[in-house]
């Protein structure tokens, strides 16, 4: 069966009333605003109420490098929930919003996959609670008011040519990347040149993860810097006067929503920036609540451990208030054989050779996170045409280099499947964590750069464009050089060239330009030729998609 199919089989016989759901981990139905019978959003005096309960463990699972093998993150995440939850821990997992780039494109969904998924599996990767909608609806809204105060007389004096804020749409279109606007004479605008950026990598929706209730958010919408006057001094929202405008069109986005797994796991999915172009991690409301709500709260970060967990570890902990207890890093055999120079064909023939030289790159992850001091574990994400000699040498690798691997197979087993990795992950947040940050927000920005440049990526050198070069004189000049960094990179290497797999060292990271994001708290740093606004595939995965007559949706995975 495929994925939609087991989720929909279960949709209709063995779903839960969220009500049910809630009431698991103490949420009356007072707490919860639904959303018909499987959704809900925790209403705001109850999260308010929650940020006065002591916090749970804190597991952060992360993974190596994306390849098109996959990885299954999410889907060991929300199997390990379920795990948890049959050894009777009280386990709660939190988890990011697809985007429909992806769900349209080829990347898939962020529900998981096979006996180990969230449900109502079609409305979680379709339009959900709307909150996609509301944020591409305030970014586009900003923009908009923008583009309508240079027409009625530009009191602000801003320059058209440096303004920064981009329309946002939650698809993949490449059309849009490089636009043209206010053409058609007077009545039409001010023409000039901007950009579209998919809705997930606005400023917005880091905002909306980072803050840490309403009015939070007010403030950090308030100081986002929209573009700079003639003169080159910064104008924000607050200057444009809309910031409730903009917060107003969030009120409801800013709610957690509660879903649950095939096994009824409590699941909080809210937020989805992505990693390699924005944070990469779920709402730190949504985390807070499913540490209060939990004994142990299971999160994620998107793509791998150089990218989603070094932000959520550096970017969002601060702000979150907790550091995790355990690390997980997900790999499987298949993806460290396509590092090990494999054909992508020829996966599921064993190749201990493969997999061996593949290694290396779950072993820079292993040891990037190590350096903060946290308990790490791997889990081996099973596949059915895994050998058993394939297996073996990859939990004895890990030995090697200090770390504890157990395979899991929760796509086909679920929780059952997980057991034995649940065991070791309560074993590891017993253990004492000595979090330590990979670095001193108040350093040099060129220094912060470079410190996850040579400690995390394993590169030498960092080389800055005329332009990044430009942004670092704003940036001092304006007092932002204290802010952390968020590197914006290509999410399949370690380096900022995507077909550089493994583990490459000695190589130099290329910094075209620098973006201050001061609502998001943090310096967008880009490398490379990563892009903001993803385009499809040749073949689309939305070519695969149908809905009947009777509104049963297929193709969706």
């Amino acid at each position: 069966m495929s994925d939609i199919e087991i989720a929909q089989a279960n949709e209709k016989t063995e779903m839960k009333p969220i009500q049910a759901i809630g009431a698991m981990v103490g949420l009356t139905e007072d707490d919860l605003e639904l959303y018909g019978k499987a959704k809900a959003k925790i209403s705001l005096p109850t999260l308010r109420r929650l940020q006065h309960q002591p916090l749970g463990k804190l597991v952060l699972v992360t993974s190596i490098n994306p390849t098109p093998a996959g990885e299954g993150k999410s889907t060991v995440t929300i199997g390990l929930g379920d795990a948890l939850r049959l050894r009777g821990q009280n386990a709660v997992i939190a988890l990011r919003e697809p985007s429909l780039g992806p769900v349209m494109g080829m990347k898939g969904g962020a529900t998981g996959g096979g006996y180990s998924q969230v449900v109502p599996m079609e409305d979680i990767n379709l339009h959900f609670t709307g909150d996609m909608h509301a944020l591409t609806t305030a970014v586009d809204t900003l923009a908009a008011l923008i583009d309508n105060h240079l027409q009625q007389g530009n009191a602000l004096n801003l320059d058209p040519r440096r303004i920064i804020w981009r329309r946002a749409l939650d698809i993949n279109d490449r059309s849009l990347r490089h636009v043209t606007i206010g053409l058609g004479g007077a009545t039409s605008g001010v023409p000039r040149e901007t950009e579209f950026d998919i809705t997930v990598a606005s400023e917005l929706m880091a905002v909306l993860c980072l803050a840490s209730d309403l009015g939070d958010l007010k403030a950090r919408i308030a100081r986002i810097v929209i573009g700079y006057t003639y003169d080159r001094k910064p104008v924000t929202v607050a200057d444009l006067e809309v910031t409730g405008a903009i917060a107003m069109l969030l009120r409801d986005a800013i709610k957690p929503n509660l879903v649950q797994t095939l096994a009824h796991t409590p699941t909080l999915i809210h937020g989805g920036p992505f990693a390699n172009i924005a944070h990469g991690c779920n709402s730190v409301l949504a985390t807070r609540t499913a540490l209060a709500l939990g004994d142990i709260a299971l999160t994620e970060a998107g793509f791998g451990a150089d990218l989603g967990a070094e932000k959520f570890l550096d970017i969002k902990t601060p702000v979150l208030g907790k550091t995790p207890d355990a690390v997980v890093i997900v790999a499987t055999v298949r993806a460290l054989k396509y590092n090990g120079g494999q054909a992508l064909k020829d996966l599921t023939t064993e190749d201990l050779a493969a997999l061996n030289t593949g290694f290396a790159n779950l072993a820079r992850h292993i040891q990037n996170m190590a350096q903060y001091g946290v308990p790490v574990l791997v889990a081996i994400n099973q596949f059915a045409t895994d050998t058993e000699a394939e297996l073996a040498t990859l939990v004895a690798l890990c030995a090697q280099v200090g770390a504890t691997a157990i395979p899991a197979n929760v796509w086909g087993e679920g929780g059952h499947g997980a057991l034995a990795l649940a065991d070791a992950v309560v074993a590891a947040v017993a253990q004492p964590s000595h979090f330590t940050p990979l670095y001193d927000p108040a350093s040099d920005v060129k220094a912060k750069i470079e410190t996850i440049v040579t400690k995390i990526y394993g590169g030498a050198r960092v080389e800055y464009d005329h332009k990044a070069e430009l942004a670092l004189k704003t940036i001092a000049q304006n007092g932002w050089s204290q802010l952390p960094v968020c590197m914006a990179k290509t999410q399949y290497s370690l380096s900022d060239d995507p077909k550089r797999l493994g583990a490459p060292s000695g190589f130099t990271i290329h910094v075209r330009d620098i973006t201050p994001k001061l609502g998001a708290s943090f310096l967008v740093i880009m490398t490379g030729s990563v892009l903001t606004m993803p385009g499809l595939p040749k073949r689309p995965a939305a070519m695969n998609m149908d809905v009947s007559d009777d509104g049963v949706i297929s193709g969706l995975f």
